[in-house]
């Protein structure tokens, strides 16, 4: 495979669309600008080490419907999910943040983790006083907020997790693969690389950031089926049936958490509200999964608002 052809498939494959043409916006980095919505606040709050960037879209604490957080995937930031932003604040609040070494949050000499991201992000709901939220994360940001329902359930309402994996095996090898090609030259003069440099200009300290990325999705995480049994928040599994994340492993992950009536199944109706949901979009890769922010709000939101299955006319 030619060098060209595996940067792009690499690129395909580990959410790298800002080196890319033609990618979705919520895989692209883009420069900072006014288009998308706009926050009601944003900083950086000093979080296990961090100074990291968050936003809030809308108010908290008002009225009884949780804040949505979403976590972008791996290389994605704030700027990326705008679309998502600006199509789910419609009906509730919304959370986003840059990850460590993302965005407007520097990378330090910390070490990266999915548990450490989790972390993070409960940091940063407790520093917001947000007692409980909705967790929507994708891709490498799907693992963290697993990690995060995990790891801290009481502050989790409802979870989506959205072309992500919560074992390694999830994925194809060919993911792991691509990985392994990436090095820093592969985002000279990309968006990626402009938002690192912009906070630390060292080029030592991005290839060091780089490949640090590439170890932590490499290695990705290994949760067991007890503790994916054991969250407690009703689940949303999200892949598109030319992802890179296997269709039988989100099965796998939609019966742990629940999903699957043999009751619904006898009487050909689902009569009660599920604890899992399952999606599995058509000729949808794992980029395009989220490119299209009405249709993943058309199937997210009756799963956060609790609405009632369909019921047969006849």
């Amino acid at each position: 495979m030619s060098r060209p052809i595996l940067k792009s498939f690499a690129l395909l494959l580990t959410l790298l669309g800002a080196a890319a043409t033609g990618s979705p916006a919520w895989a692209a980095e883009e420069a900072p600008s006014a288009a998308g919505p706009l926050p009601t606040r944003s900083g950086h709050l000093p979080i296990h080490g961090l100074q990291l960037y968050y936003e809030v879209h809308g108010e908290l604490g008002k009225g009884k419907t949780p804040p949505l957080l979403l976590i972008p995937g791996a290389f994605g930031s704030t700027e990326a999910v705008k679309p998502l932003v600006a199509e789910f604040v419609k009906k509730r609040p919304v959370i986003v943040f840059d990850q460590q070494g993302h965005g407007r949050t520097a990378d330090t000499s910390r070490k990266m983790s999915y548990e450490q991201f989790g972390d993070d992000a409960a940091a940063l709901l407790r520093a917001l006083k947000v007692e409980r939220a909705d967790v929507l994360g994708y891709s490498q940001g799907g693992g963290a907020a697993l990690q995060l329902a995990i790891r801290h359930p009481k502050l989790v309402n409802k979870l989506v997790s959205l072309a992500a994996t919560y074992r390694k095996e999830g994925w194809y090898p060919s993911v792991f693969k691509a990985i392994e090609s990436l090095d820093a030259k592969m985002f000279a003069g990309s968006p990626i690389e402009a938002a690192f440099k912009k906070m630390n200009p060292d080029p030592k300290a991005f290839e060091a950031y780089v490949e640090k990325m590439k170890t932590l999705n490499i290695n990705d995480q290994n949760i067991s089926d007890a503790q994916m049994r054991a969250i407690p928040a009703k689940t949303m599994v999200i892949i598109g049936d030319a992802d890179g994340v296997k269709p039988e492993h989100a099965v796998a992950m939609f019966k742990l958490r629940g999903g699957g009536s043999e009751e619904a199944a006898a009487s050909g109706q689902l009569t009660t509200i599920p604890n899992a949901r399952l999606a599995i979009l058509p000729a949808t890769s794992h980029l395009a999964v989220a490119a299209d922010p009405a249709l993943l709000s058309s199937l997210v939101t009756p799963f956060l608002d609790d609405v009632p299955p369909l019921q047969p006319a006849w």
